[in-house]
């Protein structure tokens, strides 16, 4: 453990940083849990890096601790102006210059340092930049998808929808596609119960 008193405004810069971030927890997605809540996207965030420590083992090669990092900031642009649902984002072609700018703001009180790694781990998620970071962009498809057959949805959550949805990640390595097959699996029972739910209550 360093010896040397740290940098009381840098602690404290960080801490105000910390502080900021915290909105995250309240940016609500348009998917809900299993018991029927909407979910945020910091729960989002926490099993996609969940989800890529679990699978770290099918994919070595990969930097694992870089992984994680972009697990954990991918999203933090959405702090600000909050979460626009992947089925509308062709609607807001600014999207990834609103969160870029929106992440300037959320990190200016960091340090120098601090602040360019984390602007850095961020562009390299959004571009794709890296075998990390395309690792990253599958896991946070598949991810929404798990999160999307297991939630408590209402009666006309779009699953169909799922059967398309960041189909050219998730197929970059066999791991993704096996992973998709299954998930798409489960889409399709989840729309079939769906469907049969809407057919009965017409029927009433």
């Amino acid at each position: 453990m360093p010896s040397t008193r740290p940098d009381p405004a840098r602690l404290a810069g960080r801490l105000a940083f910390l502080r900021e971030a915290e909105r995250l927890k309240s940016v609500l997605r348009s998917g809900f849990t299993s018991t029927g809540r909407p979910e945020s996207t910091a729960e989002h965030s926490w099993r996609l890096t969940l989800m890529a420590l679990v699978f770290a083992d099918e994919l070595p090669g990969l930097d694992l601790a870089r992984v994680l990092k972009l697990c954990v900031v991918h999203d933090l642009g959405e702090a600000i102006h909050g979460d626009i649902p992947a089925i509308h984002q062709h609607s807001h072609p600014d999207k990834s210059a609103q969160e870029r700018a929106d992440l300037l703001t959320l990190t200016r009180e960091l340090d120098e340092p601090l602040r360019a790694e984390i602007i850095a781990l961020w562009d390299e998620y959004e571009a794709a930049a890296t075998p990390e970071a395309k690792a990253v962009k599958a896991f946070d498809k598949l991810e929404t998808i798990l999160q999307h057959n297991q939630g408590d949805n209402p009666p006309d959550f779009d699953y169909a929808f799922n059967l398309g949805y960041g189909r050219q990640h998730t197929a970059t390595a066999p791991l993704f596609a096996e992973l998709r097959e299954m998930l798409d699996r489960d889409t399709a029972r989840r729309a079939a119960i769906a469907q049969l739910a809407r057919e009965e209550d017409t029927g009433r």
